[in-house]
């Protein structure tokens, strides 16, 4: 990666919508706005409840 190469990315968690555990972090592309995707919620797996749930995105 070039020096000085400004990003447009920012590291966002993903809290479970049943048990409101942050589970999982990851980095998106802001530029433009949050891609639809990941706004309406991605299915990850929730070690407490030991089942793939809705997660939604909660930044800090």
């Amino acid at each position: 990666m070039a020096k000085g190469k400004k990003q447009n990315r920012e590291w966002v968690w993903l809290q479970c919508t049943e048990t409101g555990d942050l589970n999982y972090r990851t980095n998106v592309n802001v530029k433009g706005g949050l891609p639809e995707k990941i706004r309406a919620g991605l299915k990850k797996y929730s070690s407490r409840l030991r089942k793939h749930t809705l997660h939604k995105v909660k930044r800090k």
